[in-house]
């Protein structure tokens, strides 16, 4: 019994030091332009597991951030979309080789194909951004009126009609990679039309978010406790916090979380805990090349980057948040910025929060 409790004391003894160091490069990332910063991280071993949050949440007045707030993952929502599609997939409910048209709305529908053959476009396609749509969010537009009108309504229609107006088809369907929120849109119909929910409660039933104990992952406006924790977001300066959801509510963004809970969703996903079948997995990250190398390295609702020469599976969200898995190290770590980091792919931290545990071992 002594020489466990001795063991304990040390395990104990070096997780102090071990989140001092931690702390120390959270505090590091802080500065005039960086408001503050959030970060979670666990291995797959449950060796290492520890969150912090560094700086301000709001400027004026002065607030300190704290570990357990919410935030807008943004563009990460996509993971949560493309899993939702995969699992109705795996329910026989549709297939990923099935055409657009077969699945969408039919007033949708007649606004895509004024530009859009949907026919012709697959469900994978649009899971790998490779069918070919105009991004909604590239139209001058879309900006103008976030910055003049913030609180402006968004509809999923309004977007599509946008895409369709503002911007020409990229290409062939399935022939290169641009990324296109609008694309994101469609598959969000579908969970929705499928599940006979809303795009909040058609994920949290598909991916069985509530059993994995994910109690602060909602779409915003769907749970005051957790709309009650969220951050303010900086862009350029400017304080987001009064923008309206409603900027990429519908498939391409909209979900709030925290660090934690991005870090335990993505290893339940890649701990065979959200799909029913392996080789759902597989599928989702299984490698896409095109005649002209693609700008990410994107699968359906994530992508490969390296960290300090790496592999690593991610999703970024624009107002500053990432996810990532280093399958070599079984390492998962979630970083959301409260303003977007600027240069790299990979959030400056994660960098940084690998070479210090590799000077623990």
């Amino acid at each position: 019994m002594k020489k466990l409790f001795v063991l304990g004391f040390a395990w104990l003894a070096f997780a102090q030091v071990q989140a001092q160091d931690f702390q120390q490069i959270l505090d590091q990332e802080v500065n005039g332009k960086m408001p503050g910063i959030l970060l979670t991280i666990a291995s797959g071993d449950g060796t290492v597991h520890w969150s912090g949050a560094a700086g301000l949440d709001v400027l004026e007045p002065a607030d300190s951030l704290e570990a357990t707030q919410t935030f807008r993952i943004a563009s990460v929502t996509k993971t949560y979309v493309a899993a939702s599609i995969l699992r109705l997939m795996e329910e026989g409910i549709l297939h990923l080789e099935d055409p657009v048209s077969k699945h969408i709305s039919a007033a949708h529908a007649a606004i895509l194909s004024q530009e859009y053959d949907l026919d012709q476009i697959t469900l994978k396609q649009v899971l790998r951004h490779s069918a070919g749509f105009f991004d909604h969010t590239h139209a001058p537009e879309f900006f103008d009126t976030i910055l003049q009108t913030p609180a402006h309504e968004w509809t999923r229609t309004e977007q599509f009609q946008l895409c369709v107006d503002k911007g020409d088809p990229i290409g062939p369907p399935g022939k290169q990679f641009s990324y296109s929120d609008t694309g994101y849109l469609i598959l969000g119909e579908i969970i929705e039309k499928y599940t006979g929910k809303s795009l909040d409660g058609g994920i949290k039933e598909l991916l069985k978010l509530e059993a994995l104990g994910l109690e602060r992952t909602d779409f915003e406006r769907e749970d005051p406790a957790t709309d009650a924790l969220r951050i303010h977001q900086y862009f350029q300066g400017m304080d987001t916090f009064g923008f309206s959801p409603t900027i990429d509510y519908y498939g391409g963004g909209g979900l709030l979380s925290t660090t934690e809970e991005l870090v335990q969703f993505f290893k339940a996903l890649f701990e065979g805990r959200v799909f029913e079948n392996e080789e759902t997995l597989k599928i989702m990250l299984e490698p896409v090349k095109y005649e002209k190398k693609a700008s990410m390295d994107y699968q359906m609702g994530m992508y490969r980057v390296e960290v300090n020469g790496l592999e690593a599976y991610t999703h970024t969200g624009f107002w500053g948040t990432q996810v990532i898995y280093i399958p070599e190290k079984d390492l998962y770590m979630a970083a959301n910025y409260s303003s977007i980091w600027r240069g790299s792919a990979v959030a400056p931290v994660f960098g940084k929060i690998v070479k210090e545990l590799d000077k623990k071992n």
